[in-house]
């Protein structure tokens, strides 16, 4: 069965500051990336083997594209989680052959999302479905040897779910699973608000924020209006071209960062991690992350 651990009710350390709290999450966050040809070999280039990689799942690619890159990130020494999106799974057999292939290369952690793809190629339409096929797998002879399960967040709502559907749905796979990434969202408020308005309603698991990493910004734009992130969208229209959350490379998440930390202190709204999300920048998300780091633990002060 999945963990039912959650991380965020141990007190916090009374010498821990909002510094401090950004440097543990720095030490070792998820980062994202996509099934794109040269992807292995950007994350083996830039990427510290101690940090978990996650794939995504494309609808245009298919499934087949997640998992060709999770085995060989895998191969490479790299703990890979691959995104299992319930829309581009046929049937329990195709599930079965994906989780023996992935447990062949050592992968024990996926993350299961019901996919952007409008119409399911098989029998699965929503992540509630496949991750209760992949609990039945689990508990079959021989049992899977997944040890963790991921599903998602959404601080600013969902195009076409009620938010009120949203926390139901998420509650009900709460047995089922092993943590929560929330959804890219550029706004601290919006995401404070998600995880304590969850843990109200009976949310145990740990969360993981989903952050943007140190990308272009118009990429950035895009994708906000694609996911449906209308508050972020609007924030980062309002910050382009002056505010401190952009550099010359484009956005950086350090203002982002600093209020999440803010809002750790409150219980409530405790975060186990950082989910970066990288948009095909590797470089310069780890560049980023090493420098602010860096900065962190030498006693200066982060950008706000």
């Amino acid at each position: 069965m999945a963990e039912k651990t959650f991380e965020s009710t141990a007190p916090r350390p009374p010498w821990e500051d909002q510094r401090d709290v950004m440097a543990r999450w720095l030490h070792r966050p998820r980062y994202e990336v996509l099934p794109f040809a040269g992807t292995a070999d950007q994350v083996e280039q830039h990427v510290p083997k101690s940090l978990p990689v996650t794939v995504t799942a494309s609808p245009r690619l298919g499934l087949e594209a997640t998992v060709e890159l999770t085995e060989a990130l895998a191969s490479r020494g790299f703990s890979t989680v691959p995104h299992l999106a319930a829309r581009l799974v046929y049937d329990e057999n195709h599930l079965s052959d994906t989780l023996t292939r992935l447990q062949e290369v050592g992968v024990r952690d996926v993350f299961v999302i019901a996919g952007d793809g409008e119409t399911p190629v098989g029998d699965f339409s929503d992540s509630t479905q496949l991750l209760t096929a992949i609990s039945r797998l689990r508990r079959s002879s021989p049992p899977s040897a997944l040890t963790r399960v991921g599903v998602a967040g959404y601080p600013e709502g969902h195009p076409i779910v009620d938010d009120d559907d949203l926390f139901r749905a998420l509650l009900d796979k709460q047995p089922l699973a092993s943590y929560v990434v929330t959804q890219m969202c550029f706004d601290a408020r919006a995401v404070g608000r998600w995880v304590g308005r969850a843990r109200g309603l009976g949310l145990r698991l740990p969360v993981h924020a989903g952050v943007a990493g140190a990308v272009d910004q118009l990429k950035l734009l895009r994708v906000a209006k694609r996911i449906g992130v209308g508050s972020s969208v609007r924030f980062l229209r309002k910050h382009r071209g002056g505010a401190k959350l952009v550099r010359s490379g484009g956005y950086r998440p350090d203002r982002l960062l600093n209020e999440l930390a803010a809002d750790d202190i409150h219980p409530e709204c405790r975060l186990s991690g950082l989910h970066l999300y990288t948009f095909g920048d590797v470089a310069g998300t780890e560049r980023w992350r090493t420098e602010l780091l860096a900065r962190l633990t030498d006693g200066d002060h982060a950008d706000g």
